[in-house]
């Protein structure tokens, strides 16, 4: 693979976009209260954590799964069944990140039945990875 066709800037963005979306996505607006109250959590649990560590390891590993979905959009076209010719763009992207998050929601959902989780944190946390993901594919795609 050719790294010097990766858009290193995007996937910054990409990460730090998917990042931020997971403060808005667990936040008390969106799936917070519902994510806490079947994880039974509370702000003060929550706040007994090293916030430092958590959110650090989270925005690392947020930067990595942008740069492996860089990767796999990075070099070049994809041949199509009828021979025509994929390049990646936004549209390509977001369609690439989506299939990508398909793969993240089913792992998030088998370990989730195991761990006897709540149908409904198994789609908050699954759901998160599937937007988040095709939001990363879209920005990389868009800044091919």
């Amino acid at each position: 693979m050719d790294m010097s066709s990766i858009n290193w800037l995007a996937v910054l963005v990409a990460g730090i976009s998917a990042f931020v979306l997971g403060g808005v996505w667990y936040s008390p607006a969106l799936f917070g209260n519902a994510w806490m109250a079947d994880n039974k959590l509370d702000l003060e649990k929550i706040k007994k954590g090293n916030m430092l560590k958590i959110y650090g390891i989270a925005f690392i590993l947020s930067l990595i799964m942008a740069a492996n979905l860089a990767m796999f959009l990075a070099d070049g076209p994809a041949t199509c069944p009828e021979g025509c010719i994929q390049k990646t763009d936004i549209t390509w992207g977001a369609i690439a990140g989506f299939l990508a998050g398909i793969w993240v929601f089913c792992a998030v959902a088998m370990h989730g039945l195991f761990e006897h989780r709540s149908g409904r944190v198994i789609c908050i946390n699954g759901g998160y990875s599937l937007v988040g993901l095709t939001l990363m594919g879209a920005i990389i795609g868009l800044w091919r």
